[in-house]
This record gives C-alpha cells, sequence and structure tokens, in this order.
C-alpha cells in the first residue's frame, strides 16, 4: 500500500468486485446521487485484515435511498432512519447505507445530528482517522483526515483534537486502546494518551453495555497485552474493572502465547479472568456491574469458585469432577494453571514437567462428554420401589455406583441391585 493519496486504491479486493456490492453504489451514485464506502472495509482492505460489514456513505436523504431501492426491487430496512442509515438487502447481502452527518449538538451514542452533503465535514466528525477513509465506487481511496499515513506507520490517531473528539462520546477513549490493540505498533499517539488520561472520569456516565461490548472486542484482539498495559499506565483500566489494579495484567503475554502454541481461539472471558483474582464475590459483583448475560456472569462465578486442579488427578477422578460440577470453570481453571506453569517453565523444569501432566489432562477433559444416567423413576417404579421419597434416594444411590464404576454400570446391572 502506498500512502500516497493519489495512488491508494482498494480495486484489487475481492469483496470490491461483488456484482451486489456495485448494484447499490451504482444505484446510488445516478441522477445526481454520491456514494463511497466507508470506515472499516476501506481500512481493513489497506491494512490486510479479512473484511465483515460493507458500509456506505451516501448524500442522498434516507427517504430517497428507500425510494430508488423500492424503484430498484431492493429490499430497505430503516434500520436507523432517524440517524440517517437504512440497510439494503440485495440477494441476501446487507449494506447499510448512510446519509452524511454533521453534528448539531454531541453527546455520545445519542448525538443530535443533521443531514449534510459534504464529504469533509463527515470524515472530520468521525473517531480516528484510519476510520475515516472513503473509497469510490473505481475503488479509489479518499482521504481527507490524514487516514492513509497513519495507517502506513499504524498509528490509531484521533481526528483532528483529541479531548474535543473523546468529549462527543468518551467511549472512544475504549474505542482508542481497542483499535490501537488491533492495529497499532510502538508507542500510542501521546496526544490520544494524554486525552484519554486526562478525560477518564468521563467513563463514568456510559452505560455499562456499552463498556462492556468494547472491552470484550478489545480482549478479542490478537494480542490485547499492549493495549491493556497502557490502560493501565493511564487508569483507563482501574476505571473500568478495578479488580485488576493490584492483580495486574502481567498473565497476558504467556495466555496468548499459550494461546498460540496450543491453537486455542482468542477467548475474552478468560483474558479477564487471568486479571483478577479468583474470588466468587468479587467477579460475581463485576459480572453485575458490567451487565454482563446471564451465561457469562455464570461462568465467570463459576470459574472463580472452582478450587485448582492437582497435575497429578488420575483420569477417573477428573471425569467424576467434571460430571458432579461444572466443566466449563474446570477447564477454565485447568488453562489458566497451565499458562502458569508454561511460563514458569521457562526456567523451572518442575513447572515444566507440570505442565505437561497438565497438558494431557486438559486434553482428556477437552475431549469428554458428559454421559447420560441410564436409569430413571419409571424404570425403579416398575421394579417395584414404592412411588415418594425411596425414589430419589435410590436413584441417587444408583447414580453414586454408576460414577464410582466410572460410568461403566449399564442400566441393567444397575437394577440388578435394586433387586438385590
Amino acid at each position: 500500500m502506498s500512502n500516497d493519496a493519489e495512488a491508494a486504491s482498494i480495486a484489487g479486493a475481492k469483496w470490491f468486485g461483488s456484482r451486489r456490492l456495485h448494484r447499490v453504489l451504482d444505484l446510488l451514485n445516478a441522477d445526481g446521487g454520491e456514494a463511497r464506502i466507508v470506515g472499516g472495509a476501506v481500512r481493513n482492505t489497506l491494512m490486510g485484515v479479512p473484511v465483515g460489514d460493507i458500509d456506505i456513505a451516501t448524500t442522498l436523504l434516507p427517504a430517497e435511498v428507500v425510494a430508488r431501492a423500492k424503484g430498484a426491487g431492493i429490499k430497505s430496512v430503516p434500520t436507523g432512519i432517524d440517524h440517517g442509515t437504512v440497510t439494503l438487502v440485495v440477494d441476501g447481502s446487507p449494506f447499510e447505507v448512510t446519509t452524511l452527518r454533521v453534528d448539531v449538538e454531541a453527546h455520545g451514542r445519542h448525538a443530535t445530528v443533521a443531514f449534510g452533503a459534504d464529504w469533509s465535514v463527515d470524515a472530520h466528525r468521525r473517531d480516528l482517522t484510519m476510520n475515516g477513509l472513503y473509497a469510490g465506487a473505481d475503488g479509489k481511496v479518499i482521504d481527507l483526515v490524514g487516514g492513509l499515513a497513519d495507517i502506513e506507520s499504524k498509528t490509531v490517531r484521533f481526528i483532528g483534537d483529541a479531548v474535543t473528539r473523546i468529549e462527543e462520546d468518551y467511549l472512544r477513549i475504549l474505542r482508542f486502546f481497542r483499535f490501537f490493540a488491533r492495529y497499532g505498533e510502538g508507542r500510542p499517539d501521546a496526544d490520544g494518551l494524554r486525552a484519554c488520561a486526562r478525560l477518564k472520569a468521563g467513563l463514568e456516565g456510559l452505560s455499562a453495555e456499552r463498556v462492556w461490548t468494547e472491552l470484550k472486542y478489545l480482549l478479542a484482539s490478537p494480542d490485547p497485552s499492549r493495549a491493556l498495559l497502557w490502560m493501565r499506565q493511564t487508569g483507563v483500566l482501574t476505571a473500568i474493572v478495578p479488580e485488576s489494579e493490584k492483580w495486574g495484567i502481567d498473565a497476558i503475554p504467556g495466555l496468548v502465547e499459550t494461546e498460540t502454541a496450543l491453537n486455542w481461539n482468542p477467548d475474552p472471558l478468560l483474558r479477564l479472568m487471568a486479571i483478577i483474582p479468583n474470588d466468587s464475590a468479587r467477579a460475581d459483583a463485576m459480572a453485575q456491574r458490567l451487565r454482563m448475560s446471564n451465561a457469562e456472569r455464570k461462568r465467570m462465578v463459576s470459574w472463580a469458585g472452582e478450587p485448582a486442579i492437582s497435575d497429578d488427578l488420575a483420569d477417573v477422578a477428573l471425569k467424576r469432577l467434571l460430571y458432579r460440577g461444572d466443566p466449563q470453570a474446570v477447564t477454565d481453571t485447568m488453562r489458566l494453571q497451565l499458562r502458569a506453569r508454561r511460563t514458569a517453565a521457562q526456567t523451572d523444569d518442575a513447572a515444566l514437567h507440570s505442565a505437561a501432566k497438565l497438558s494431557r489432562l486438559l486434553g482428556v477433559a477437552e475431549g469428554w462428554a458428559r454421559p447420560g444416567f441410564p436409569v430413571t423413576g419409571g424404570d425403579l417404579l416398575k421394579a417395584g420401589v414404592a412411588e415418594g421419597p425411596a425414589i430419589g434416594d435410590t436413584l441417587g444411590a444408583l447414580e453414586e455406583a454408576w460414577i464410582d464404576s466410572n460410568f461403566n454400570l449399564t442400566r441393567e446391572q444397575l437394577l440388578e441391585r435394586v433387586k438385590e
């Protein structure tokens, strides 16, 4: 990629050749309208990163976008029409089309906007230079904010004055670090870093859902280590996850290395566990404060209450533990222990031996499938057990015997015990 704005182009990208995309662009560029691809698709293509959604900006008003789509037989969905956004669906492929905007009053997610037709004004209301690039229907990149140079140097930088951009929406503090984790190199932009440190108190006014969503995106990046380090240095991490303050983030580099070596997918929740103490009450309070989903909260609390797993645990005992407990909590605990052992193994032969044993046990746990207890209450009634508490008591005793047999006793063998 060249940093020459005249030469930069995304025309060679496979996704750019989509007939569906150009059907939308041709529709919006006709009869005095103008449309350009904007944001992530342009940025990711220039940086060699896979492209997800394709967003389009246009000078046309939302009503005109809807009218043109209807005339062309294209489905339109008013996903955010009050803010100028209409999603056009072409043969099952969605394209989010947003009218150029001017901020009338900036107050975060629900800023008051007016529609405009000035590409420079629209570009300068965006957050980061690498997110403010456009590409025309010919694939040529249009840079009105200095984003090409920053992409070339992998510098994550606010558009214009960093303080002003953040005061428009304090979530941009977290976006700054999230994009640094994903796309940045070296040291973060100094102006942005100072502004984030100075304005971090503004994070308190954000909804917990927005904070957790942004933090989760950051933790899902290939390697969030450096971003978390700078978040700690500026006090931003303490502001949103105070539980991490004394526990620290030193486990993250080793966890990322372990993930890479063992082909684990990046797991935001596991990474969060690595930087907080395994205290059930504190984990529960954090999950509630961040408004995690019920499943996320359960996973965090279950892990925090799980005792350490001995690397000398027999396979039979491990399977009993998995059956009686929470398999996810067990594997989360083992993964974090394995990370610690692998890190220590760089200077400790005993830790290396322990890591090998834990790794084998983890393989057993991850390959384990919960067996179904083969006896039911109906079976016991047919076997002559009286209705009432005796059914539950007998089922419990049989299940214990079945577990003790390493789940090998058959239904017939268990029912034979009832007769005896």
